[in-house]
């Protein structure tokens, strides 16, 4: 058979690049220039990217991070599945055609403590994809050979992409909690692009979700995946007490927070459980959310609040494996290029249950 024939590269790909960074940004489609892979890298043709509340973070600039443009960065996004068009000259271990996804951080330094301890998410040289780095909202990218993760045969591309982000992060907060099979686990803003991949992932794990969100789109799609209740915040005047109703009449294991306006109430939704979990996820505007409570608390309840941050390669490995026995489902929208720009708003305004994926072969 021999290698497959390189294929024909573009001088210019599609990309939804940012215009007015800041509280008023939008996204354009532009057409932008084919960047060439470096020695160790890869250049990725992206079938497919995941829209993610992180992205709006970067390009609105509200978080404790220097904006996009102190990086010369056009492209937010991390969350993208393609395959590799071109080889760097240090490349021996990638071939033409081979399928490759990008994930929030785009590389790591490889040599610190935390890297060599598995624990590469918090690598302190990381370089953050759609900060530092151009992000998946771009067709044609560079991506660090080692740090490119492998997608499996049977996972399709509107999967896979959202994988990168979402399910790792939700699959490495899961294993930092401690959490065990029959473990009752709330998910607050479960019926957005994270908190669905977490649902999911918990039921295959064997706990059991609660999720709290509203609406019938996100309700449905909730019980789809495995939620077994779901509490409307909006139909519910004490939240807390449906939840300890629901979990034995005692109170949630565990709250994995992947909507922040949620960290004023989780605690609550431990009730009198002890050894109870919150998993700070949900990364708020800098400045604007404080999470405690009163120290007695804590003790005669061995309270646990645990911050997780993003998946390691590992988590994004076993999350594409999850998928590919068919326990991680599609939960995106597939869209063309032209919803990019209206997409990315709808994303903003919070009117999207699970994730929009965006198909760059289509229109």
């Amino acid at each position: 058979m021999g290698e497959p024939a390189a294929p024909e590269i573009p001088k210019q790909c599609k990309a939804g690049v940012v215009v007015n960074e800041g509280p008023d940004f939008r996204v354009e489609v532009q057409m932008v220039d084919v960047p060439e892979p470096k020695d160790d890298e890869v250049l990725l043709k992206l079938n497919a990217t995941g829209l993610c509340m992180s992205d709006v973070h970067f390009m609105m600039n509200d978080w404790a991070v220097p904006p996009m443009s102190t990086f010369n960065t056009k492209c937010a996004g991390h969350e993208g599945a393609g395959v590799v068009v071109k080889l760097g000259k240090n490349v021996t271990d990638w071939k033409i055609g081979d399928r490759g996804g990008v994930k929030p951080l785009w590389d790591v330094c490889h040599n610190c403590e935390e890297c060599w301890n598995g624990r590469e998410n918090y690598c302190q040289k990381g370089v953050y994809t759609g900060l530092v780095a151009t992000g998946t909202y771009q067709q044609y990218i560079t991506s660090p050979a080692k740090y490119t993760s492998r997608i499996p045969d049977g996972v399709p591309d509107e999967v896979a992409g959202p994988i990168m982000c979402s399910a790792s992060t939700m699959h490495r907060a899961l294993i930092d909690s401690g959490l065990k099979p029959g473990n009752w686990v709330v998910f607050p803003g479960g019926g957005g692009g994270v908190g669905i991949q977490g649902v999911q992932l918990a039921k295959a794990m064997g706990m059991r979700p609660i999720v709290i969100d509203s609406g019938a789109a996100k309700k449905d799609l909730c019980m789809k995946m495995g939620a077994e209740e779901f509490v409307d915040f909006k139909e519910h005047k004490d939240v807390a007490a449906r939840i300890k109703e629901v979990a034995d009449g005692v109170g949630a294991h565990g709250v994995l927070v992947t909507a922040y306006q949620a960290y004023k109430d989780s605690i609550s939704y431990i009730g009198d459980r002890i050894g109870g979990r919150i998993m700070c996820i949900a990364l708020p505007p800098a400045g604007t959310v404080n999470l405690g409570t009163d120290p007695n608390f804590f003790s005669f309840k061995n309270l646990h609040i645990i911050g997780t941050l993003v998946g390691t390669m590992q988590d994004t490995a076993a999350a594409l494996d999850y998928a590919r026995r068919g326990l991680l489902k599609n939960i995106c929208e597939v869209r063309g290029m032209s919803a990019f720009p209206e997409s990315v708003q709808q994303l903003r305004r919070g009117e999207i249950a699970g994730r929009v994926v965006i198909d760059f072969n289509k229109d």
